[in-house]
């Protein structure tokens, strides 16, 4: 396959790296702006790994209607302005694979649908999702992902083209509950971080549990099957997540409450304020997203945050 990746952060770092790796013509595209760019064009490593010469690099997007598909991993909050621009080159027949984890906060959507809402109908979506960091896979330990996408042919095809030695791919059979599940973890890490912040660790068992009940009610309020918040989009990636160092979400969740500044993108600081929208347009309760939201977004105290909830009415687990 010929393949853009659009997105030179470390994970579209990556996803250029490996998707070399197992055999395919890949570009990695960045703005020429991009501090991480200019450090690939002039050395073409980052801190994290180095891209072979038979990876091209580009701070432009002219040939990108030579690309069979189209990798994105950016911010998510971003996902809308960057098919406004894609827009100029008027793609067909193009596949676009999503490997950013987020909601978009002004309208609740997710980013499958952003794509699909601002491309020709010709072009299909699917999303990449699940466990892994850039340090270990980089250093030949492998793990497990999902590819999904209302396009069952799609899926197929690309988890066929895209699977090596480092990942094994399932086939992913829910689109909504994969998209909710893989951003909502980020959640979840920010309230490990914030634990483990006010040395609380041993509550994270506790917060896996339960985060991952509040998830799959809101998938299954919104058309989704609850049990995908126990794949690999949601809880097969908590040990990413809740407890490695490498976490961003967890790290800054755990900066946060210590009052250290966490330069880092944390996408769950964004993702918590979709979904307490979410919970309230689906009325389904999130206590967890709920404390989490009050602390970044209303100052309240992380120990407040934590009493409450466990001062909530008693009920049954399930």
């Amino acid at each position: 396959m010929k393949i853009t990746v659009i997105g030179c952060g470390r994970w579209g770092s990556f996803i250029t790296w490996y998707l070399d790796k197992i055999g395919h013509d890949v570009t990695l595209y960045g703005r020429s702006s991009s501090k991480h760019m200019q450090q690939f064009l002039e050395t073409r490593s980052n801190d994290l790994l180095t891209l072979p010469e038979s990876v091209k690099l580009v701070t432009d997007l002219k040939n990108i209607n030579d690309s069979d598909a189209i990798v994105i991993s950016i911010n998510s909050q971003g996902l809308r302005n960057l098919m406004n621009e894609l827009a100029s080159y008027n793609l067909k027949n193009k596949i676009f694979v999503l490997c950013m984890k987020g909601i978009e906060i002004e309208t609740g959507k997710r980013l499958s649908e952003i794509v699909t809402e601002n491309t020709n109908e010709s072009n299909k979506v699917a999303v990449w999702l699940g466990p892994g960091h850039v340090q270990e896979f980089y250093n030949g330990i492998p793990n497990c992902m999902v590819i999904d996408s209302d396009n069952s042919s799609v899926k197929e095809y690309l988890v066929k083209e895209f699977s090596g030695d480092l990942i094994r791919f399932y086939y992913g059979k829910d689109l909504i509950g994969n998209e909710i599940g893989a951003a909502a973890k980020n959640v979840i890490g920010i309230a490990a971080g914030m634990l483990d912040g006010l040395n609380l660790s041993s509550l994270k068992g506790a917060l896996m549990s339960r985060g991952t009940r509040e998830v799959a009610r809101l998938i299954k309020a919104m058309g989704g099957n609850e049990l995908s918040a126990y794949g690999l989009c949601h809880l097969g990636d908590y040990e990413a997540t809740v407890f490695s160092k490498f976490s961003h979400n967890r790290t800054y969740g755990e900066m946060y409450v210590k009052g250290e500044k966490y330069d880092s993108l944390a996408e769950g600081y964004y993702t918590v304020k979709a979904l307490v929208s979410l919970g309230k347009k689906y009325n389904v309760e999130l206590p967890i997203c709920n404390a989490v939201y009050d602390v970044l977004y209303n100052n309240k105290d992380p120990k407040e945050s934590l009493d409450s909830l466990f001062s909530r009415k008693l009920k049954q687990e399930f």
